[in-house]
């Protein structure tokens, strides 16, 4: 049995949960490679040492000290129960650190001859949402920006066009293009060029209203929904985004770098698809372009 031991012991070096063995007196026995990342405690630092020692000291969330009453190690090698618990163990550096014990009797033959327990990293529930609530804000960020990525802008687009059906709210879109962005690019560089785009956004984002979403499209491209709005918003808030781009600039190197924007309008106020739009808000956005840059061009559409 002991030969056995020692071979699940060198198995368990490696699992990603901590684990250690204590003999019948709670003095630790076996401590692995997870158990030291874990607790900061070291194998070195905690073998033949009794694991109520000042190391892991769990306390539940009530703050009792399990150590001193109610330890599931220890009540499993009372009863050779198996047992499963939340608690907080102490780390090395001196805060608490959420875990998941599991306990579990160890047997030579028939004889007790201490207990196994196994634990792993457990977040709380409420930082466990926070940081899932985190990864999806990530997974419809643009990185550059901070704007909405594509594929949110697209799912917010979907929503307009669902409210339009329903509501019979008419909405905008724009397309909007920085002007010869590879010149900025090739004359100061790739960071200078993420500069200006980020000027750019700014600008954009100060024009529209809290309700209209900006989102990057792609490279230089930005794609503006704007909720509930009319005609003459609509070319007012635009004009307002290709006026301030235009009177922003960036300091770099003695150099006073400043670009323009081609827009595309197209003001939906009849059923379509979204792609049919996006399509539209093309062929104007390159309309501005083709009639000398820095403008819009506004269609209705419906």
């Amino acid at each position: 049995m002991m030969e056995k031991n020692l071979i699940y012991q060198e198995i368990l070096k490696h699992v990603k949960e901590g684990v250690y063995f204590v003999d019948t007196d709670r003095k630790i026995t076996f401590w692995n490679n997870h158990a030291e990342k874990i607790t900061g405690f070291t194998a070195a630092e905690v073998l033949e040492k009794h694991c109520f020692d000042n190391i892991l000291n769990h306390v539940d969330d009530e703050g009792t000290h399990l150590c001193r009453q109610g330890c599931p190690l220890h009540r499993t090698m009372e009863d050779s129960f198996n047992r499963e618990a939340s608690v907080y163990l102490h780390h090395k550096q001196g805060h608490r650190v959420p875990v998941m014990v599991r306990t579990y009797p160890l047997y030579d033959e028939d004889q007790l001859i201490g207990a196994i327990e196994l634990f792993s990293d457990e977040k709380p529930p409420m930082q466990l949402i926070k940081e899932i609530e985190d990864l999806k804000v990530l997974a419809m960020t643009d990185q550059l920006t901070g704007l909405a990525n594509r594929r949110y802008t697209e799912s917010f687009l979907s929503g307009k066009l669902v409210e339009l059906e329903e509501f019979k709210t008419p909405f905008g879109v724009a397309l909007v293009d920085i002007d010869h962005f590879k010149a900025v690019n090739d004359t100061y560089g790739h960071d200078v060029g993420d500069l200006a785009i980020q000027m750019t956004v700014r600008s954009l984002v100060g024009a529209v209203r809290s309700s209209d979403l900006v989102g990057r499209w792609g490279g230089e491209e930005f794609l503006v929904v704007f909720s509930a709005v009319d005609l003459e918003q609509l070319r007012r808030i635009t004009e307002r985004m290709r006026m301030l781009v235009e009177a922003s600039s960036v300091q770099r190197e003695g150099s006073d770098i400043r670009v323009t924007v081609s827009i595309g309008v197209v003001f939906v106020e009849g059923p379509s698809s979204k792609d049919h739009i996006i399509q539209m808000a093309d062929q104007l956005m390159y309309k501005s372009k083709l009639e000398g840059r820095n403008r819009i061009s506004l269609a209705t559409l419906g």
